[in-house]
């Protein structure tokens, strides 16, 4: 599962999520890929079983990159605990992603392949998502 090699701080603040990515928002490496489009916390869980599902869907097929990567601490406290006594433990690892942002690309397959693929990985993250396809100016579709 993925998680940093070590952090400056052990437990991080909740922070805001306002306003859409200003980084990672267009396509780089793949042909197709997957864009976040409300905010929300995506956990390494479900970055994992997301990219099963698109590496089961591709056969041993293309490419995948993932461009989000779990870097906050997330942390909670134990049930039936009372108020107090200082913050939780860390629990998991999430990645903060914002409206726009692309989480997966693929590239190197069939487009009709890709897009289920990507669909299949839709299905296990816990917002919404749209998958977005790179235009080829020469040749007026999709590639």
């Amino acid at each position: 599962m993925l998680m940093p090699k070590r952090v400056k701080w052990r437990k991080q603040q909740r922070g805001h999520m306002r306003g859409l990515a200003l980084r990672g928002a267009e396509l780089l490496y793949g042909e197709f890929g997957l864009q976040a489009l409300e905010p929300g916390w995506v956990t390494a869980r479900q970055i994992e079983a997301a990219r099963r599902a698109l590496v089961r869907q591709m056969k041993r097929r293309g490419k995948v990159w993932i461009r989000i990567f779990p870097d906050k601490p997330y942390t909670q406290k134990p049930p039936e605990t009372r108020m107090g006594k200082g913050k939780g433990n860390v629990e998991y690892w999430v990645s903060v992603v914002r409206p726009g942002r692309i989480m997966f690309e693929v590239g190197g397959l069939p487009s009709d392949m890709a897009l289920d693929a990507l669909h299949q990985a839709s299905y296990k993250l816990a917002i919404k998502t749209k998958v977005v396809a790179r235009h080829e100016s020469a040749t007026g579709e999709l590639s």
